[in-house]
């Protein structure tokens, strides 16, 4: 039997820097009305994306999955992707 060569898959990625959006851009409130910036943090299954992939910081977290809710239950998000 031949031997396979094993190759290391588990070497860490070099990621880019992350930052908070709302910090970089100095927006101090977010509003469930501005439904562009919100889809910036959702998944294409309309899911709210976690930190680790959005950068945020987690004030800023707590506020945009908040104002994601405000939006879908008022109606200008969906639950679910089309």
């Amino acid at each position: 039997m031949e031997r396979r060569q094993q190759h290391n898959n588990n070497k860490p990625k070099k990621q880019e820097k992350r930052y908070c959006f709302f910090k970089a851009h100095d927006i101090q409130d977010v509003d469930y009305k501005d439904i562009e910036t919100l889809r910036r943090f959702l998944s294409s299954n309309m899911k709210i994306k976690p930190r680790r992939k959005t950068g945020l910081s987690s004030k800023y977290q707590r506020k945009v999955a908040k104002a994601i809710k405000q939006a879908r239950i008022a109606g200008l998000l969906g639950f679910t992707a089309k």
